[in-house]
């Protein structure tokens, strides 16, 4: 090997010591080269002012939705009450915005099937949700659920959802009863008080009762409520069941919206919720809205 210029101006005794210093920086930077390529590339840097951008909850589930297709015009609204409950908020719209969604689809796929009368006209659904009453504890919520979908007449049902603000979650009737409670006696209420609107509607129409045949009183375990406001304020004086058409009787003679007050249920009530009630109702039994009952319209 031909000596380097350093190498000759250096004394001899020296000149094994560099070459071993030489080599030893030769392998070391063989070994981190090799190194890494052993290890994962570190994370990009992030970008200057690349930061997360938090979408407020009125801007991310917005307080309505509509689209008009020319198979189906599908419509959503929901109430300003529902503002602070941000989870809430985003979860029914999001929900909401997704059942209107597919049945905007399945419009399209009925009324464009082989086949299908194309003067038939464009299904229709409008799903209003509002504020129904509101506690210390909890927020009951109305759903109403117009839909047409090609038969004889469109139909309308109601739902009701309760929210515990604090621990935002729904509340079922486990929740507000305690799970297996006997709800017995808040039964036979019900069911006593449908008939007596029943008769007020229809004076010739048929009584019901629990598990008759054609058609029976509902359970109110199985029956969709909401809490009922009374002459307190941030207290609920009862429950008003929503109990739609053919569930009583026939079609004819509409749904009914039942409202049973707080004392019939009172002794029922968990204990975390117990103290949400309070006041008397302005009416009780039949508060159906007057939009509601088909029978008057059908006998017109």
């Amino acid at each position: 090997m031909t000596a380097t210029y350093q190498e000759t101006r250096m004394p001899s005794i020296a000149r094994p010591f560099l070459r071993a210093l030489l080599l030893t920086a030769a392998v070391a930077t063989a070994l981190s080269a090799c190194n890494r390529d052993r290890e994962p590339a570190a994370p990009a840097p992030a970008a200057p002012g690349a930061a997360a951008v938090v979408t407020p909850a009125d801007a991310a589930a917005p307080m309505e939705f509509e689209s008009k297709t020319p198979y189906a015009d599908v419509r959503l609204t929901l109430p300003d009450a529902i503002k602070p409950q941000a989870d809430l908020h985003a979860r029914l719209y999001a929900e909401e915005v997704r059942r209107l969604r597919q049945f905007t689809e399945g419009a399209q796929g009925e009324l464009t099937e082989a086949g299908a009368d194309t003067d038939r006209p464009k299904y229709q659904k409008t799903i209003t949700i509002t504020a129904a009453a509101e506690t210390g504890k909890l927020l009951s919520l109305k759903r109403t659920d117009f839909d047409y979908s090609g038969g004889a007449h469109p139909n309308t049902l109601t739902d009701g959802l309760l929210w515990d603000k604090a621990l935002k979650r729904r509340v079922g009737v486990n929740d507000l009863f305690g799970k297996g409670a006997d709800l017995t006696v808040l039964d036979q209420a019900l069911c006593s008080a449908i008939n007596t609107a029943k008769r007020a509607r229809v004076p010739d129409s048929a009584s019901v009762t629990l598990g008759g045949k054609d058609f029976s009183c509902p359970r109110a375990a199985d029956t969709p409520f909401v809490l009922t406001a009374g002459d307190t304020p941030g207290k609920a004086a009862g429950l008003t069941f929503l109990i739609g058409p053919y569930q009583v009787g026939p079609y004819v003679e509409g749904a009914y919206e039942i409202a049973i007050p707080a004392a019939v249920f009172r002794s029922l009530l968990a204990v975390a919720y117990s103290g949400e009630f309070g006041g008397r109702l302005a009416k009780v039994g039949d508060v159906t809205p007057a939009a509601l009952p088909m029978a008057q319209s059908a006998r017109n």
